[in-house]
């Protein structure tokens, strides 16, 4: 995949495409073509400091860590993007999200994970 600016972290997505998240501060969502979909600052006007780790859960939402910010974004496919994370983080960089409604976050300032419920499924 070329014409990346400075690629960090990358995570598969369901529909068998990908999303990158760059060091000048974007966050890019390629399909399985590799073929470029979107740019999330781009399609919902958002302004990253420093985007990190990334991942998408079952709904395909892609849960984004800004390093500088030190906050997690939720970004849905369709709506606003929200805010998961935005107190308790020094330093979030990879991420993991679980079937279950997990989130699983790296700080590397304070050598832990550490892991928040965002999403309750009823039966």
């Amino acid at each position: 995949v070329p014409n990346l600016q400075g690629p960090r972290y990358v995570s598969p997505a369901p529909s068998g495409g990908f999303v990158v998240s760059e060091e000048c501060g974007d966050v890019k969502v390629f399909m399985s073509s590799c073929k470029l979909l979107c740019s999330l600052s781009s399609k919902y006007g958002h302004q990253f400091g420093n985007p990190a780790g990334v991942c998408v859960d079952t709904d395909g939402s892609i849960l984004v860590a800004d390093e500088q910010r030190r906050t997690v974004h939720l970004f849905p496919e369709h709506g606003a993007p929200v805010c998961l994370v935005s107190t308790g983080l020094r330093r979030p960089a990879g991420m993991a999200c679980s079937s279950s409604g997990h989130l699983f976050v790296a700080d590397t300032v304070e050598n832990c994970v550490k892991v928040f419920k965002y999403c309750v499924r009823l039966p």
